[in-house]
């Protein structure tokens, strides 16, 4: 059987940043829990990521620049010798099966808590997260953060910056700032977690401020076109409310728009929204477009290949699926031959650890 014709596009090979990619096929960043307690890669990892090194490129789940940003237990890091030796092992395996890897850098802010990372977490301001967060012994209540001095935001964009070295040296080909999902970066965007009344807060000229210190320190010191940045405009997801968000992505897009970065990555994409549309008019570079599914919805059954074939037409330059290769390790081979898709299991498995529903989907060849 030859591949559906509505996969072809999906298919092309491209070039993003450094590298060339043999389709426009990318794995999000996907948090897994598979880490071990001091945030180190192990054995499973390894075969997670070496099974589905066929997409175009890989982005390795959200890992911590510093000990203060981890979020929830048995996340990775990449602040320790520790933590680059166990993604060397995860990045070697890649590669050895052909394949690319960029890792997402997230700090938490104020998702996150003592009980795992043995840290008060910080924020742009001290509103707690309102609602309970996962730890080691179950879901607590979530803690005040300690408000952020202009010497944390000054040690927090050095961290990111040297997670990002540290990524190089793990052998990843780049890494992707992760400004999304209402997590430390967000949290300085939006305007209910940012009551901040310095340079950093306010306006939107100054909400933006960290991100842009953050994605331009990263660029600095591995390379512009080894670093793309993740977005989610209107995401309400870790209790955050924007507000201004029309005038906010149109500002930080701009703010970056001179560095000519590996790529602009739109979270829930909409060819049809007219924010979107107006960021891809502003983005000067690769956008990368991961499809609007429906926030906790059921999984297409063609794992949003027709939604990233919509998305490419409308001018993206690849798209990203998450739960499309948690469970096709062969997704692009499956898409290439028109074959049916895995359904996803039970959504818990992707936290609980161990290899069910990790590295258990069985390919075709199987």
């Amino acid at each position: 059987m030859t591949h559906a014709p509505e996969s072809a596009a999906l298919l092309e090979p491209t070039r993003l940043g450094p590298l060339d990619l043999p389709n426009r096929l990318v794995m999000a960043p996907l948090t897994r829990n598979r880490a071990g307690a001091d945030g180190v890669p192990g054995d499973l990892m390894v075969t997670y990521y070496a099974q589905r090194a066929s997409a175009g490129l890989i982005i390795a789940e959200a890992t911590t620049p510093n000990a203060t940003g981890q979020t929830y237990p048995d996340i990775p890091g990449l602040h320790t010798g520790a933590q680059v030796a166990g993604w060397r092992r995860v990045t070697d395996a890649v590669r050895a099966a052909g394949g690319r890897m960029f890792v997402q850098l997230q700090h938490g802010g104020r998702v996150g808590h003592p009980d795992n990372s043995g840290l008060v977490p910080v924020a742009p301001s001290p509103i707690p997260l309102p609602e309970t967060i996962h730890t080691p012994t179950g879901r607590q209540p979530s803690v005040t953060p300690r408000e952020m001095s202009l010497h944390d935001i000054r040690a927090t964009v050095a961290d990111f910056a040297a997670a990002a070295r540290n990524a190089r040296a793990a052998g990843f080909e780049g890494v992707e700032v992760h400004a999304a999902n209402g997590h430390l970066l967000h949290q300085f965007l939006a305007a209910n977690t940012n009551h901040r009344t310095d340079a950093y807060g306010g306006s939107v000229a100054g909400r933006v401020r960290f991100a842009v210190q953050v994605v331009r320190a990263v660029a600095e010191a591995i390379g512009q076109d080894r670093v793309g940045l993740r977005i989610s405009p209107r995401n309400t997801v870790n209790g955050i409310a924007e507000g201004e968000t029309e005038e906010l992505y149109p500002a930080l897009v701009d703010a970056l728009s001179d560095l000519e970065l590996a790529y602009l990555h739109v979270v829930f994409a909409d060819a049809d929204d007219a924010l979107y549309q107006e960021l891809t008019k502003r983005w000067p570079g690769t956008l990368m477009a991961n499809p609007n599914l429906g926030w906790g919805g059921p999984l297409p059954a063609d794992g949003g290949r027709a939604a990233g074939e919509r998305l490419l037409a409308a001018g993206a330059d690849v798209i990203a699926l998450g739960r499309a290769f948690i469970a096709n390790p062969d997704l692009v081979e499956r898409l290439r031959l028109g074959a049916p898709l895995n359904p996803l299991r039970d959504g818990q498995l992707m936290y609980v650890g161990g290899p069910t529903g990790y590295t258990d989907y069985p390919t075709l060849a199987a």
